[in-house]
């Protein structure tokens, strides 16, 4: 029987020590393509920011923006974009509360620059993105400017509060640990995108295995019965959702799970 396999990226896909992949993870992610299983990467990145060495891995489509924007063997299947009126009203309550905001498009990223940036974070993952030479737009409150998820980073509990009334009118929100959030369109999850691609290729949830490390893998982990979570998992909780747990993702987690469901 054919078989289907998502993957997050970060600390799934990646090595949690330095954020490289793993060579038995490319080489067993191609191998289970030539058995003839499908292999999809399932991440909460916008489709511009899976760059091109996970591309060159070669998958079969790619679930992006937790579940928001949807590729199928090279097909661009589904897109939910936000209006122009809803990313302002987030803006301007990110201004409001003092957060530190990255707004985040299939085409584009960007942070609001109106003033300085201030958690740590947010300045590494800002300068991150200028090293890899992309052009953030600076005009957010251009009408054509619009965003399909973000992020925040905040300092104080308050801010966080006052930013949700707001933002729970359109967007969920998962806890990425610490004070950093991530904001996904209200009815759309990873595990939507599952479901999305499951009935694309008229395949059953007994097909599918999804491989995943954080909060926002919760989703798919929890609605896939084969589940696999990586060693090196946070929090703890979520091996409780596990079918399967593998090793570290430097430890060769990925390959040693798909030996051990067959798919290679």
């Amino acid at each position: 029987m054919k078989k289907i396999a998502f993957f997050d990226i970060d600390g799934t896909l990646t090595s949690e020590l330095d954020g490289s992949i793993p060579e038995s993870a490319v080489y067993a992610i191609r191998k289970s393509r030539e058995n003839g299983n499908l292999m999809f990467i399932n991440t909460g990145r916008c489709f511009q920011n899976v760059e091109e060495r996970f591309r060159n891995i070669g998958f079969d489509g790619y679930i992006c923006g937790c579940g928001t924007n949807i590729y199928c063997g090279g097909r661009d299947v589904l897109y939910v974009p936000q209006s122009h009126f809803v990313i302002m009203r987030i803006l301007e309550q990110a201004r409001k509360t003092g957060v530190d905001i990255l707004f985040e498009s299939r085409k584009e990223v960007c942070f609001d620059t109106s003033r300085p940036l201030r958690h740590p974070d947010a300045i590494r993952q800002y300068q991150a993105f200028l090293d890899r030479n992309y052009t953030m737009p600076e005009d957010l409150e251009n009408p054509n400017f619009f965003s399909d998820k973000f992020v925040i980073w905040y300092e104080e509990p308050w801010q966080l509060a006052q930013f949700l009334k707001v933002s729970n009118q359109y967007f969920s929100c998962i806890d990425r640990g610490g004070t950093f959030r991530e904001f996904v369109p209200l009815g759309y999850s990873k595990a939507t995108g599952i479901a999305f691609v499951l009935q694309y290729y008229g395949l059953t949830e007994d097909a599918a295995y999804a491989f995943g490390d954080s909060n926002n893998d919760l989703p798919m982990l929890s609605c896939i019965k084969n589940s696999v979570v990586m060693g090196n998992a946070s929090p703890a909780s979520l091996f409780e959702n596990a079918a399967y747990v593998t090793a570290n993702a430097s430890a060769d987690g990925i390959r040693l799970a798909l030996e051990h469901f067959h798919f290679c």
